[in-house]
């Protein structure tokens, strides 16, 4: 009786429906042949593109912006361990409860509309985040194959390797200790060892990844720790979870891909993370090796944007030299390198070269010296030094850097090419180290956040192409500024010009924008 009232509604693409996460409900309407079209607003989206920094639960959005306290589910299905399941929830109750959701979902639409428009956000909405829901929704239901096998097989390599560490670190430290209690490292490093220690948590001892860094000179241990926690971590979270989530009737994983999360504009994803995979060790590479083209005559694809943050900074400090640089088409780090020690480009070394680009990307995101100097292993003094060069040598970006931020603290806010806003309330704070954060995020969010929008453009276009040219391929995961595609073995070739093709052009800058493409049978073989 319902599927006969609403089917036709739900499927009717001239009456418009507004939700709150509404891509989730979709989802599950989908998966109970209840298709809905029209979709038109979603005050999730709405909420975060107004203010990214706050809650956008329905029961916050209510209280804050309707003065209106919402029934909280607790109310229904308890809490606990006597929380029943809300199919157990008399049908009256549950009534008011939905239609509730409805009603106050309705009013939010209706107060954030003008909001969108008063703050130019409304192009940013109806253009980009919400068609974009709707191709993350497909993404979502489409998922990507597992070579369950391969991970099974990984685990066991990895569990012998685990318990080889342990061995080795009680032989090391001279008794059994369990390594994942931090009170008892706390006593062994600090007071046994004799090791200098940090700073204190409530328990003891603080013995995080920092700490251990920071003790690796003075001691072998330390080392070991870093490497077993590594190794777990990745067993725990990735290669045991991953088989888990294998969905029965599909045989692939479905990662949730959030919208709504990070506050520069990028997405995030859940349930598995899939952006938290370490590519920069072997072992990490290897977690990516276990997601693979489904079924056979498929290929996967990966593009991604190469130094997209650097480019975009190129483009909005209009630096001469960065800009430069990028037009023909020389090693900007190498580059970068040649000017801050004094040497010809061709002289420079590969450490150099790869201080060069901690310091490109660390000015990105607001580094200090401080943190320079514990990157890349150098003194404050060089670390100070190294930045003025920089300086020196990109004089645009110094003043779009100081620029950004000096117009942050008036506005309050700062923006992306897109106009997509950030608040940044912790500019005006008198509290010297929230300043100077807030002041780093100034500095990062207009060029993550227009690399963010970049992607998400792109998605777009890339959508619209394979369902008018490729009907059979797919989209499959958004990974910072990676996308990854499964298509038929013989048009794979084709897509991947397709999104190159897409990605280049998805905003115009001042510098060419270039796209890695790779063709494989495995994400890491792709690489």
């Amino acid at each position: 009786a319902v599927r006969d009232v609403l089917g036709p509604i739900l499927a009717d693409p001239t009456i418009k429906k507004v939700g709150q996460n509404i891509k989730y409900d979709l989802v599950i309407l989908d998966r109970h042949d209840l298709p809905v079209v029209g979709v038109a607003f979603d005050t999730m989206v709405a909420s975060y593109l107004i203010d990214a920094g706050r809650s956008h639960k329905l029961d916050n959005l209510a209280q804050e912006e309707l003065g209106y306290r919402m029934v909280p589910i607790s109310d229904l299905i308890g809490k606990g361990q006597k929380q029943r399941s809300f199919a157990d929830v008399p049908v009256l109750l549950a009534v008011r409860y939905a239609a509730e959701d409805a009603d106050i979902t309705l009013r939010l639409a209706d107060r954030f509309r003008p909001i969108l428009a008063e703050r130019d956000l409304e192009r940013l909405f109806t253009d980009l985040e919400m068609p974009l829901l709707l191709v993350l929704k497909e993404m979502e239901e489409t998922g990507v194959a597992l070579d369950v096998p391969f991970l099974a097989g990984m685990s066991d390599r990895l569990g012998k390797e685990i318990a080889r560490l342990e061995t080795f670190a009680h032989e090391v430290a001279g008794e059994s200790f369990n390594l994942n209690s931090p009170i008892q490292l706390g006593k062994l490093l600090f007071e046994k060892l004799k090791l200098p220690a940090g700073r204190k948590t409530k328990t003891g001892w603080s013995t995080d990844s920092e700490t251990l860094e920071d003790l690796v000179p003075l001691h072998s241990l330390p080392r070991l720790l870093l490497d077993y926690r590594q190794l777990a971590k990745l067993k725990s979270t990735y290669v045991d979870a991953l088989p888990r989530l294998v969905h029965p009737q599909t045989g692939r994983v479905h990662s949730s891909f959030n919208q709504t999360v990070a506050a520069t504009g990028r997405l995030s994803s859940s349930d598995p993370n899939l952006q938290n995979i370490p590519i920069r060790t072997d072992l990490g590479r290897d977690v990516r090796r276990a997601f693979i083209a489904g079924g056979t005559n498929r290929l996967l694809i990966s593009a991604d944007y190469s130094q997209i943050e650097l480019r975009i900074m190129a483009h909005l400090s209009g630096d001469p030299n960065l800009n430069d640089y990028f037009r023909r088409g020389v090693d900007v780090h190498r580059e970068t390198a040649a000017s801050i020690f004094g040497v010809p480009a061709g002289e420079v070394t590969a450490e150099q070269r790869s201080q060069a680009k901690t310091v490109n990307f660390g000015i990105l995101y607001g580094q200090g010296p401080v943190g320079l100097s514990r990157q890349i292993g150098i003194t404050r003094e060089a670390a100070k030094q190294f930045i003025a060069a920089y300086k020196a040598q990109f004089p645009g970006v110094t003043e779009f850097l100081d620029r950004t931020v000096r117009e942050a603290t008036t506005t309050g806010y700062v923006m992306t090419l897109l106009k997509r806003r950030r608040y940044l309330p912790n500019l005006a704070s008198p509290e010297g180290r929230f300043r100077a954060e807030a002041e780093r995020m100034a500095i990062n969010t207009p060029i993550q956040g227009t690399a963010a929008d970049m992607i998400k453009m792109a998605m777009l276009a890339v959508d619209r192409e394979l369902k008018h040219r490729h009907p059979e391929a797919r989209l499959l995961l958004q990974v910072h500024d990676e996308l990854v595609l499964e298509a038929p073995t013989d048009e794979a070739n084709d897509v991947a010009a397709t999104v190159r093709r897409a990605m280049e052009e998805a905003i115009e800058l001042s510098v060419p924008v270039i796209v890695d493409v790779g063709v494989g049978h495995d994400w890491a073989g792709i690489h």
